[in-house]
């Protein structure tokens, strides 16, 4: 079926039961790389991206610019941490629902995440999730969510050959999600019910609790796009 339209998945806690593995790798990672004094208020950092925390925690702790290439090293460091936890399993029905939009509709799929790649990947094999490795963006290469997620969008548009989608749905859980969304001009379904005081309070025009309760002719009607 020929694509026309797009969804960008977030992935932890979206797709994913995996941010408690996430948060533990990647403090772990960060301690053991000489990161000890870490700053854990995550919603007070202004990108929520993992190469974002990683740069502010690293010239606090060393007292110096950021140097790029320590990324890769704690990408390795954080890879090894999180294979050491329990694995990682799928939100209820995520990927179901991946499969459907793939063969079942026009939408395109693609992926876009705070985390760095590696431990994306892994995440989403351990939960089964099926995607393309070519539509996966991260927080390797940038510091910020849009930029994450304005890639994705260009990535699904070179593979699956569109020029522009009439439609571009983001899905994700946390609030910097909406954020970004609005900022990009782009429509925005929330899941899950931990920051639905948060989602609210910001006007958020659909939400599921998780995707079992995904009905998708009301969320495009919620959304306007039918």
């Amino acid at each position: 079926m020929k694509k026309k339209n797009l969804i960008v998945f977030d992935i932890d806690d979206t797709l994913t039961k995996s941010e408690n593995q996430h948060q533990t790798a990647f403090v772990e990672a960060m301690v053991s790389l000489g990161i000890s004094d870490i700053n854990k208020d995550w919603k007070s950092y202004k990108n929520m991206t993992d190469s974002y925390i990683l740069k502010k925690n690293y010239e606090r702790n060393f007292n110096k610019e950021f140097d790029c290439s320590f990324m890769s090293k704690f990408e390795e460091k954080m890879t090894e941490h999180l294979l050491s936890l329990p694995k990682t399993s799928e939100i209820n029905g995520a990927g179901e629902v991946v499969n459907y939009f793939m063969r079942k509709t026009d939408y395109a799929i693609c992926f876009a995440t705070g985390s760095l790649l590696e431990p994306a990947l892994i995440k989403l094999q351990q939960a089964n999730i099926n995607f393309i490795p070519n539509v996966v963006e991260t927080a390797s290469k940038f510091y910020t969510r849009e930029e994450i997620v304005t890639s994705a969008m260009n990535k699904a548009k070179k593979y699956f050959g569109v020029e522009n989608f009439d439609n571009i749905i983001s899905v994700g859980d946390g609030i910097w999600d909406l954020r970004t969304a609005k900022n990009l001009g782009i429509h925005f379904l929330g899941i899950r019910n931990k920051n639905l005081s948060d989602f609210k309070a910001e006007g958020i025009k659909s939400h599921i609790e998780d995707w079992n309760s995904f009905d998708f002719n009301k969320v495009q009607t919620e959304l306007g796009i039918i």
